[in-house]
């Protein structure tokens, strides 16, 4: 009897709901498909309504909360009387001032910030639509408190896809916990020009590795979500955006926003391969136009980029934002537009959905639509995408966030260990002559001398994790407590600074003071002169590499050497003949040939995250064995610009009295053990122009260490109707070997990976000659070679 009253009852509870789900809106039903839901709601939206969801609020959240914590729900409602589409970084307090970043909220401040503008817009505007908050998600969230993992440069140094994944899966956790559903990441510029500062947050030169890397990131970020798929987000994920379309990546003379020179056929062989690989088979959900020109025409205002390749040709569903006063800058810095309101229509027409941070052109599409000026069924058109993916985010049915989750989830110890292996994973052995890694034992006196050994940098788009632990820090940790032969003394001494002060987000740049460094240099060389071993911490800072967003906030440079007195340094302490190693730490391939030439060892760490010490010690005496790999060339000097390793054959003819060749070729990376690569082996030796073909390999570890080889596919096409690179990267795979053990790799390819735009710009496998070369980077490989039939 008691069964049957609870399944009664149980009955009577669905109908109820059911009937109550009827008597609601059909958008607020989340039994309805999500495109009736965005038709219904649309249909009752007024045109305000509707420009208000292709509008961002940022700076003016800083006025939302009161002295005593509590929601202004008046101040709110003035910044927002129609709603709004999207609310930037609720993890910092105010938006941009005058010198950068204000303070930021912690986990729970951010959680309990977001439910408080949710449940205004939900309860107290005409329709309750939700907003959509963003943050910044480069290579950890960029928040108080959140871990940070190796800049996204170094996370490109491990060649391991599964990493960067897993990375990203934490970062997007960080992120949703605090209710927060979009993370404007990852960045997808293929980076042909190491002047350009923000070449730190790439994956580097190749469209491939860069293909891979972005495909891994936005599947840990979002899931294996589809685009048609109806189902939510899961928990844990945020919507992904790619950044930024497009060209960004070979700015004219290397400085941000500059015009990108680029020929039709060179984007789509060299730029578009990541954004179109990371919409057709990752599905991402956003993406970011670019705020260079191409042939003439800024991004925001490109219906060809935009529209016809982004959604006709690579049938993109997701919605287009605008970079930061980007569509602004339409009028402002490109002159393409006489007025705001022209600068919001171009960027409309062309396919921008929403313009971020903050209302600036947008407004005025109201009054274009009312003057006939703008269609609105192309405001609808921006609409619909934007409420399409606030329902899919979940927003509409669970916008609420959990501050005890946003607590107990950030940084905790799954967060650590990552941030610890990804660190170890992503340093490049450039150089060793045999003196790492370092015994311990035979050394009872160690100097760690440099502008970046005490100090933690962690690179662009970065706040404060829980810890961070400099090289300092990390060797000291290694060697504390007594060695066999007795405890090791650790002496450091600064050499040099770099700059005065490296504040992320401070405009000014002052560089340090060269007589004081002078002294400095004095300093250290009597400490290294007391040491057995010498390890030089040397590269650049965040000031000297960084995001140039503005002309009062530059960041890029026409030089690539070292900057200030570092080289002064390194040569006073070499000069010393002690055995030495140099560590780089920095944001930009540097050209370091006359110091490396000298010294027996070099470590490539770029920004290594929270870990950087505990990982560098550990690379330094052994615990790991660096297994990464170059993700660019590395150039002498700035006058061999462009460097990048898959140039067409009759680039790179050798200068007068010197070389075309790079410093470090693209791919390279030394280990503490020594990898054999047999001859490549190929499943046929002719295929059709639509098969597929196998070489295989077998990589073995002769050496008496553990480690890794990235095995590296490249592919040239020997003759065709438009000339094709030297080589270009196919596939790649790290593969971790004990000592004496053999592992098999192989790989496939088709005809998507013969096939090349013709002289009709059609995508085609023409027959003929093929070579496949297989190595360890680049440079060093081994080659067989295969026909294709027609």
């Amino acid at each position: 009897m008691i069964h049957l009253l609870c399944v009664i009852a149980s009955i009577l509870t669905i109908a109820l709901s059911e009937a109550n789900a009827q008597e609601a809106p059909p958008y607020k039903n989340p039994i309805l498909s999500v495109d009736r839901r965005v038709a219904d709601l649309l249909g009752r939206m007024t045109l305000e309504e509707k420009v208000a969801q292709m509008t961002c609020v940022w700076d003016e959240k800083g006025s939302f909360p009161n002295a005593d914590g509590s929601f202004n729900s008046d101040r709110a409602r003035e910044a927002m009387p129609h709603g709004i589409g999207q609310i930037a970084r609720p993890s910092d307090i105010k938006g941009e001032g005058d010198v950068g970043f204000e303070p930021a909220r912690g986990p729970r401040e951010t959680a309990d910030f977001v439910n408080q503008i949710q449940r205004h817009l939900i309860e107290e505007t005409r329709l309750g639509i939700p907003a959509m908050f963003h943050e910044e998600g480069l290579h950890g969230y960029k928040a108080r408190g959140a871990t940070h993992f190796p800049q996204a440069i170094a996370l490109a140094s491990t060649w391991d896809p599964d990493l960067v994944e897993r990375v990203n899966r934490v970062i997007g956790r960080e992120i949703a916990v605090r209710g927060v559903r979009q993370a404007l990441s990852p960045v997808v510029d293929v980076a042909r020009d190491p002047r350009w500062g923000r070449i730190e947050e790439t994956f580097g030169e190749d469209p491939y590795l860069v293909s891979m890397m972005g495909m891994a990131a936005v599947r840990g970020l979002q899931g294996d979500r589809r685009q048609n798929d109806p189902q939510p987000l899961a928990e844990g994920r945020v919507f992904a955006t790619l950044k930024h379309m497009t060209g960004h990546g070979e700015p004219e003379n290397g400085t941000n926003i500059g015009p990108a020179n680029i020929s039709e056929r060179v984007l789509r062989e060299a730029f578009f391969p990541p954004f179109r690989r990371a919409v057709q088979q990752a599905d991402v959900m956003a993406v970011m136009a670019s705020y260079n020109e191409i042939d003439g025409v800024p991004s925001h205002a490109n219906r060809w980029l935009l529209g016809d390749i982004l959604r006709d040709e690579w049938g993109f569903r997701g919605y287009v934002v605008g970079d930061y006063s980007a569509v602004k800058e339409l009028e402002t810095r490109h002159a393409v537009a006489e007025s705001q309101a022209a600068a919001a229509r171009l960027a409309v027409e062309a396919g921008v959905d929403i313009e971020l941070p903050k209302p600036e052109a947008f407004p005025t599409l109201v009054d274009s639509v009312r003057e006939g000026l703008l269609e609105e069924e192309l405001i609808d058109r921006s609409v619909a995408r934007l409420l399409r993916a606030k329902f899919l985010a979940g927003l509409f049915d669970d916008p609420y966030a959990d501050p005890d989750a946003a607590e107990r989830v950030t940084c905790n110890a799954e967060a650590r260990e990552l941030a610890r292996e990804a660190a170890d994973k992503a340093i490049v052995l450039l150089k060793n002559d045999g003196l790492l890694p370092l015994d311990p034992n035979k050394s009872q006196r160690i100097a760690v001398i440099g502008p970046n050994a005490a100090e933690t940098l962690l690179g662009g788009y970065s706040d404060e994790p829980p810890y961070a632990v400099s090289l300092l820090e990390g060797i000291r940790q290694r060697l504390r407590g007594p060695i066999d032969a007795g405890e090791v003394s650790v002496e450091h001494a600064e050499g040099c600074r770099i700059t005065e002060g490296r504040a992320l987000y401070t405009h000014e740049v002052t560089p340090s003071d060269p007589a004081e460094n002078a002294k400095r240099i004095e300093a250290a060389v009597e400490v290294a002169r007391r040491a057995d071993i010498v390890i030089l911490a040397v590269g650049g800072n965040e000031h000297t590499s960084r995001e140039g967003y503005s002309e009062k906030h530059l960041g890029d440079r026409s030089d690539l050497r070292m900057f200030g007195q570092q080289e002064a340094l390194c040569e006073a302490v070499l000069a010393l003949g002690k055995p030495t190693v140099i560590t780089l730490i920095h944001g930009r391939p540097l050209a370091i040939g006359a110091i490396a030439e000298k010294t027996a060892a070099v470590l490539d760490c770029w920004y290594l995250g929270q870990e950087t010490g505990n990982a560098i010690a550990g690379a330094l005496f052994g615990d790991t064995n660096p297994g990464g790999k170059l993700p660019v060339s590395v150039a002498r000097s700035v006058g061999q610009l462009p460097i990048f390793y898959n140039h067409k054959p009759t680039a790179r003819r050798q200068y007068l009295f010197s070389s075309t060749d790079p410093l470090y070729p693209f791919g390279w990376g030394l280990s503490y053990t020594t990898f054999e690569i047999s001859a490549p082996r190929l499943s046929s030796p002719e295929i059709g122009a639509d098969g597929s073909i196998t070489v295989t390999t077998e990589v073995t570890n002769k050496g008496d260490r553990p480690g890794d080889e990235v095995v590296q596919l490249y592919l040239r096409d020997e003759q065709s109707s438009v000339t094709r690179p030297v080589k270009e990267l196919k596939r790649f795979r790290r593969v971790t070997l004990p000592p004496g053990e053999t592992a098999e790799v192989s790989f496939t390819l088709g005809p998507d990976d013969l096939a090349f735009y013709d002289r009709d710009m059609q995508w085609t496998v023409e027959p003929g000659q093929f070579t496949l070369m297989l190595g360890a980077n680049s440079s060093e490989v081994q080659s067989v070679g295969f026909r294709v039939t027609p």
